[in-house]
């Protein structure tokens, strides 16, 4: 890796931090997008999948949830569950937002998913996914499986970036540099003219060996100019010539138009998930959160336009959370947990997956909900159907992993 002669606090501040600087030619002049675009999205902190897509046809369920449950499906009552099929139903706060994508059949839910990472650990977990290593042995944190992805679908049709302050480890690899934006914050770039062109100067030498730190540091700067002129054009645009960067929604916006002829395989990760007390039911903090989120997706889906016909978004989460509620009136650190995907070429309208009915008996270690699907046998599967691979390039990517087609895709 190319070392340069600034902190990285400089680099944060510029919007530059972990491959944007460096950057290669390829994502500035893109020849041809493949037609195929990947967001990954992670929701950090372990969302409550069973208060969002929920087990209305459980007794145990309610019985477990004395004060936190929602309310099976009732046409009467606006904070009842949406009906998905006999056994499931969706979380109110997403009637007008994902319960139409349902409803179109471009949204699955694929219940108890996970991984067989046991530590209950939010950081480790989360390690865990990104990774996509087997559990045994020693981790590689050079390779993450969205890296193993880019570098597997080669430099000709993949141009990924991470919407997300930091490159995650999802996309760290050895062989190729990942552009970040976050997109929370939309602020003008720290670095004037004047400073950019001093930088630039520091590896503008003819010698050939300072040839390519130069070239990605000008790149680096053109990256990052255009993304923000794309971004400040699709806000006025979408506010009416109002500038508004904040909420989820708007966010989701932007990242549908950075995708639209830029990039097309990407990450975004949303954090507040971790409900240990007051969670609410269908009011309060995770109905409030979810919302958002829904929203989000939904705009997200919007803007997308035509391309959302080959889009393809994943929504997953470290783990799921205890099936009972705790004294706080919220839940703790689980395990298995519900995913999510959603596209215009997406199979849905249905629940995916090995299922199992819930009781006491039937919950990991009489907790949490089971995991029947592996997250890496899943995406595995996902992968293969959208890109064409081969069982040894998703072997690249997933390791000592069988692949499984869901046909979700």
């Amino acid at each position: 890796m190319t070392t340069f002669p600034f902190s990285r606090r400089d680099l944060l501040a510029a919007g530059l931090a972990g491959g944007a600087l460096m950057a290669s030619s390829r994502v500035l002049a893109v020849p041809a997008l493949g037609s195929q675009r990947l967001l990954v999205v992670f929701l950090r902190g372990a969302y409550d999948a069973a208060n969002i897509v929920v087990p209305v046809s459980s007794d145990f369920y309610y019985a477990a949830r004395p004060t936190i449950a929602i309310a099976r499906p009732d046409p009467a009552n606006p904070k009842a569950a949406l009906p998905l099929d006999g056994d499931w139903g969706l979380h109110p706060a997403l009637a007008e937002s994902l319960y139409p994508l349902w409803q179109k059949r471009q949204l699955a839910f694929v219940p108890f998913a996970g991984t067989d990472d046991m530590s209950r650990s939010h950081f480790e977990t989360q390690d865990t996914i990104e990774l996509g290593q087997p559990l045994a042995g020693s981790r590689d944190y050079r390779s993450g499986f969205l890296g193993r992805l880019a570098g597997t679908l080669g430099a000709t049709g993949c141009h990924p970036i991470a919407f997300s302050n930091q490159v995650p480890i999802a996309f760290h690899s050895a062989s190729l540099q990942v552009p970040n934006l976050a997109v929370n914050i939309v602020t003008k770039p720290s670095f004037d003219a004047r400073q950019q062109k001093l930088i630039e100067a520091m590896y503008a030498t003819p010698t050939a060996q300072a040839l390519a730190p130069q070239v990605a540091v000008t790149q680096g700067f053109s990256v990052r100019e255009e993304a923000y002129g794309a971004l400040q054009d699709e806000m006025v645009k979408a506010s009416r010539g109002a500038v508004n960067a904040r909420g989820f929604e708007a966010q989701a916006r932007r990242i549908a138009a950075l995708m639209q002829d830029r990039f097309n395989l990407a990450f975004l990760d949303v954090g507040g998930w971790d409900t240990h007390t007051n969670q609410g039911a269908a009011d309060g903090a995770l109905a409030n959160r979810i919302g958002d989120l829904g929203r989000g997706l939904a705009a997200f889906a919007q803007a997308s336009g035509p391309q959302w016909t080959d889009t393809t978004v994943i929504v997953i989460s470290e783990f799921g959370r205890t099936f009972r509620e705790n004294g706080d009136k919220g839940t703790d650190h689980g395990h298995g947990s519900t995913y999510w995907v959603l596209g215009g070429g997406v199979r849905g309208g249905r629940m995916v997956g090995p299922q199992v009915r819930l009781s006491a008996d039937t919950l990991n270690q009489q907790r949490d909900l089971p995991v029947l699907t592996d997250y890496r046998a899943l995406l595995g599967g996902i992968f293969a159907r959208l890109y064409g691979l081969g069982p040894q390039q998703v072997s690249a990517v997933f390791p000592g992993m069988q692949p499984v087609d869901l046909g979700l895709v």
